[in-house]
């Protein structure tokens, strides 16, 4: 949403050669993630003392796989100007409020997929049968995600 206020996004759309090393980079960081999920040993579950550190890791991991996501910027590139009245104010501004109001919006259903998760991770926690399905779910997917982006729009016309 920045990126698209602060014109990144234009690059982006504008350099082939930008968005496909942005795209590839992205493709390869999913793919790491899921063999790195595939990898893990299933070992008794040791919380932490303190999520933080976890939580820290997991929302620098989240950050970083949707700065490499270039579709995202190009998304609000492309979206969020369709809603923006020059004749209303400074366009910037307007894109930035647009992009707010549409991170509320995926915080909010966002937060109720959280909650359902919590609850569904206490029972996948206490099953060594449901943490390994979950690990080889997740891996895969992460992986097909990787490939799916990184062969996305390569096809000929």
């Amino acid at each position: 949403m920045v990126a698209a206020a602060l014109g990144i996004s234009a690059l982006l759309a504008s350099s082939a050669a930008v968005f496909q090393f942005v795209k590839y980079l992205g493709a390869a960081y999913l793919i790491y993630l899921g063999i790195k999920t595939l990898r893990r040993k299933d070992e008794p579950l040791v919380e932490a003392k303190t999520g933080e550190t976890k939580l820290i890791r997991i929302y620098a991991q989240g950050l970083l796989v949707n700065l490499l996501n270039p579709k995202t910027a190009l998304f609000f590139l492309a979206f969020l100007p369709q809603f923006v009245d020059p004749t209303r104010g400074h366009i910037t501004l307007q894109i930035l409020q647009l992009g707010i109001l549409f991170a509320l919006m995926g915080w909010c259903s966002d937060s109720v997929y959280a909650v359902v998760a919590g609850t569904v991770a206490e029972r996948i926690r206490g099953s060594l049968r449901l943490r390994r399905a979950q690990r080889n779910v997740s891996g895969g997917a992460l992986i097909a995600l990787g490939l799916a982006s990184a062969f996305s729009g390569s096809r000929s016309k």
